[in-house]
């Protein structure tokens, strides 16, 4: 449940050994949250060839990949080739290869030749984690310590330190290092003092690859990598948040209201430490002394966005949430081990990211089960599990699809009981309506009430047959049908809050399997570092033959459902589960595009989730006494909902943050070429 995106980039690289390394084969462990997921197993044949068996399995999903290449000398790849499933069970194929000084490489969603006149080192999109470590070595012989990356970009690596790590045969001194240009922030990889690689850690701990002689001391190399990352975040935030040194007033703005849709012109916000003082029009909110005064210039001005749908799992997460103008969101599920601690930088400003409520996850145990620690069997181990996350600040209990039903009314009413909302996926055999009925205030996901339709037929809402079945029979069921506007209904009556995650949607049944860009993210990737923008796409699904046009009707039937709940008083809330930032974006230009006016869209991406989460004291509203949390846009998104992308500002407690030099920094290029700047 880390990001996707993040996830696969991650496992995106290509590995080898010195092209004269004696005969080895080398097992590694992969770990999901701590549990067995799966193996990798890389051999190195006499003539340095090397091969790579890799898989894992997450909830009846994850790559199966048998990769082969041969390393020049100096560490790149001369050639490459891999065939198996990607994480969504698709087939692919892939290669690559070097000949007379050019090079040509082929997989599902990229074709390409370019003369090398110098050393690159290519990236396949489908590669075993052990290729981090290859690129490590390559880029550790190349001068200044950097290389061109193919298809695109350059790398860098820098030596974070070394550390002496208990292995299975003793002692061993292990270094991490630090690899610059992959993605927005820093990727890290463990490596022996020969070079080889001991592991790579993702997702803050939630994916791991690594040597069997180092198992045991994985929670040891998480948080050595998760200090590197923190102090580098540090960093990052302190170069980036720019705090006012007394009162700030910003004038001349459209201020839009949640609470009445309307839109106030020439309007002053007085802002004190990190709380709204006053608002009213220009003339009558004077400056005081020394205080910072921001010309709006007319723009509208508007409260902090909600992202109620998050998997917070790096230092860009946050980053790029600030800079969409996300200053609140929900985490529904993460690592708790390392969780915490990213949510208190958060707070104390050593780490640039939103304010962040906390939803815990609870699964049942299985093939199927989720990625997390929190398994739960019997009525006392549920309870356990509640109490566990109340005493620890959450907010809420999110449940997943192995969770026993039966469990459902006892993890409901013991969250009611500790002050906790209840919400989640649809356990398996179970239907959308039961467990409402059991006690769930929330759904998460659209397709759990499409799926709701079609139950007991398809009762299976643990595989890939959830996507599959929603995307093949989601036509069938208009929102006149009266199946359906009896279950609306029921929506409604039971106070049933969605978190529909539209763009995700969008992305897996209205995307493109052959495009790693999620429709949502069009116009935006294009900006993003080339090797970031490879892995933004969950994977769209390929429709089976005969299929086609069933496939294409999924998600406009989606769209309409989404316009009947909301204008059936159904509460929606915004939520992305997929890339920070930007789907969001997308999230909302979807809901304009299903027909709901762009003032209500704002007014569920404010006002709504603070009122439904508990926190409208504080936070939904430009109003005294509130946080300071505002979005200055250089558009108007009543007119047109694609204007929220035009974020020209963000405060946070006051503080504020400039979009575009956080996207500078990260290595996004600006919205606009230099030479039409204003």
């Amino acid at each position: 449940m880390r990001p996707i995106a993040l996830l696969s980039l991650s496992l995106a690289l290509a590995a080898a050994l010195s092209a004269h390394a004696a005969p080895v084969a080398r097992d590694y462990a992969v770990l999901m949250q701590g549990r067995s997921a799966g193996e990798q197993k890389v051999t190195t044949a006499d003539d340095g060839s090397v091969q790579v068996e890799f898989h894992y399995t997450d909830r009846g999903r994850g790559d199966r990949t048998t990769t082969g290449w041969r390393l020049n000398d100096d560490g790149t790849l001369r050639e490459y080739s891999g065939r198996g499933n990607d994480y969504l069970l698709t087939p692919f194929e892939e290669s690559y290869r070097v000949e007379s000084g050019s090079a040509r490489w082929k997989n599902p969603s990229e074709q390409g030749e370019q003369a090398l006149a110098a050393p690159a080192f290519f990236l396949p999109l489908q590669a075993a984690p052990e290729a981090t470590g290859a690129l490590a070595r390559a880029l550790l012989k190349a001068p200044q310590r950097k290389l061109a990356l193919l298809p695109g970009g350059e790398a860098r690596i820098e030596r974070v330190g070394e550390y002496p790590i208990a292995g299975r045969d003793g002692t061993v001194t292990l270094q991490l290092y630090s690899i610059l240009g992959l993605d927005f922030t820093p990727r890290m990889v463990w490596l022996r003092e020969d070079g080889r690689t001991a592991a790579t850690i993702a997702a803050s701990g939630w994916f791991v690859t690594v040597d069997r002689e180092f198992e045991q001391a994985v929670p040891k190399l998480t948080e050595l990598q998760e200090a590197a990352g923190a102090r580098w975040g540090a960093d990052f935030a302190q170069r980036l948040t720019h705090a006012p040194k007394g009162p700030l007033l910003i004038r001349n703005a459209r201020l839009f209201d949640p609470r009445d849709l309307g839109v106030e012109a020439g309007t002053s916000v007085l802002i004190e430490n990190e709380r709204i003082v006053r608002v009213g029009p220009d003339a009558q909110v004077r400056a005081p002394k020394d205080a910072e005064v921001v010309d709006a210039r007319g723009r509208f001005l508007m409260p902090g966005l909600w992202d109620v749908h998050k998997h917070y799992s790096s230092t860009e997460d946050g980053a790029l949430d600030i800079a969409a103008g996300v200053t609140s969101a929900r985490d529904i599920a993460n690592n708790f081990d390392t969780f915490l601690q990213r949510v208190e930088r958060f707070d104390a400003g050593s780490e640039i990211g939103p304010r962040v409520l906390k939803a815990g996850f609870i699964d049942g145990p299985g093939p199927y089960a989720g990625p997390t620690k929190m398994l739960v069997s019997t009525p006392e181990e549920a309870v356990k599990a509640v109490d566990f996350y109340a005493d620890r600040g959450y907010m809420q209990i999110k449940s997943y699809s192995s969770l026993k039903p039966e469990l459902v009314p006892v993890i409901a009413d013991r969250a009611h009981a500790r002050g906790l909302r209840y919400s989640g996926h649809v356990p398996a055999t179970m239907s959308a309506r039961q467990f409402i009925e059991g006690g769930a205030d929330e759904l998460q996901h659209m397709i759990y009430v499409e799926l709701n339709f079609m139950y007991p037929q398809i009762e299976d809402t643990q595989g890939m047959k959830r996507l599959t079945a929603v995307a093949e029979h989601a036509h069938e069921f208009p929102p006149e049908a009266p199946k359906v506007r009896e279950f609306i209904d029921f929506l409604k009556r039971h106070r049933t809050v969605l978190d529909p995650t539209m763009a995700l949607g969008e992305d897996l049944f209205g995307g493109d399997p052959t495009d790693k860009t999620p429709p949502g993210l069009r116009g935006v990737a294009e900006r993003l570092p080339p090797q970031a923008r490879r892995n933004l796409s969950w994977g769209a699904l390929k429709p089976p033959h005969g299929k086609q046009e069933a496939y294409k009707q999924a998600f406009p039937s989606m769209l309409k459902l989404l316009k009947a709940l909301h204008d059936a008083g159904v509460t929606i809330l915004p939520g992305t589960d997929a890339m920070a930032g930007y789907m969001l974006h997308a999230e909302l230009e979807a809901y304009a595009r299903a027909g709901i006016p762009n003032a209500e869209v704002l007014r569920l991406a404010t006002l709504t989730p603070a009122q439904v989460l508990g926190v409208d004291k504080d936070r939904g509203v430009i109003a005294p006494g509130k946080y300071a949390d505002l979005v200055l846009i250089d558009g108007d998104p009543l007119k047109d909902m694609r204007d929220i992308r035009k974020v020209d500002a963000v405060f946070k407690g006051g503080k504020r943050f400039d979009p575009a030099e956080i996207e500078q920094a990260l290595g996004i290029a600006p919205r606009k070429a230099p030479a039409d700047a204003k």
